[in-house]
This record gives structure tokens, sequence and C-alpha cells, in this order.
């Protein structure tokens, strides 16, 4: 099984970017983005196919975060721009055989790491 270590994480204010990255120790296939807030249920946030041509986003990011990936370096990124509160939460990097927006899909998964919007 891949070992996925994302960073990247942080705080920032209201509008501004930030981008994570995710080290996979090998080759991966479908690859994507969740995050969970306090009290909360993992959710969907983006994904991105093993050559990078093809993309999916949640409603609440889409034209705000690009799901980007560099197989050379084995390496997955996620640039968030005009974050907003509500985008607070822990993003996990996942990776899987199977494409789509549930968590069960994806069988490798990073620890997390904290983003923080303050208003």
């Amino acid at each position: 099984q891949v070992q996925l270590v994302e960073s990247g994480g942080g705080l920032v204010q209201a509008g501004g970017s930030l981008r994570l990255s995710c080290s996979a120790s090998g080759r991966t296939f479908n690859m994507g983005w969740f995050r969970q807030a306090p009290g909360k249920e993992r959710e969907f946030v983006a994904n991105i196919n093993w050559s990078g041509d093809r993309t999916d986003y949640a409603d609440s990011v889409k034209g705000r975060f690009t799901i980007s990936r560099d197989n050379a370096k084995n390496t997955l990124y996620l640039q968030m721009n005009s974050l907003k509160p509500e985008d607070t939460a822990v993003y996990y990097c996942a990776a899987g055989w199977v494409a789509g927006q549930d968590p069960s899909g994806f069988g490798s998964w990073g620890q997390g790491t904290q983003v923080t919007v303050s208003s």
C-alpha cells in the first residue's frame, strides 16, 4: 500500500491562498483530496486521474481550487484560492483504483494537514 504525506496547511485570512502537496511513496492511480471539519463527516473536495486530464470538483470549491499532479515526482497538489472560513478543515490526500467522490473508493490515505481560514 502506498504511503501518502500531506504538507502545506496553515492559517490564512479569508481571500488568501494556500497550496497543499501530497508526496506518495510510489506510483498511484486515481488520487483525490477530501476534508473533514470538526463535527462533520469527511467530504469530497477534488479528484484527478492518472494522466491528469480528468478532474472533478465539489460544487463548493469549483472555480477556486485546482487539483494537479506531477507523476515524475509522485506528488499531488491542491491550489486553493479565494479561501473562505467554511474551508477550514483537516485536508486529506487519498489514492485508489476507483475514481469518484466516495471515500470508500480510495484505499490509501495520508495523515491530514490542517487548514484554518480566519474571517
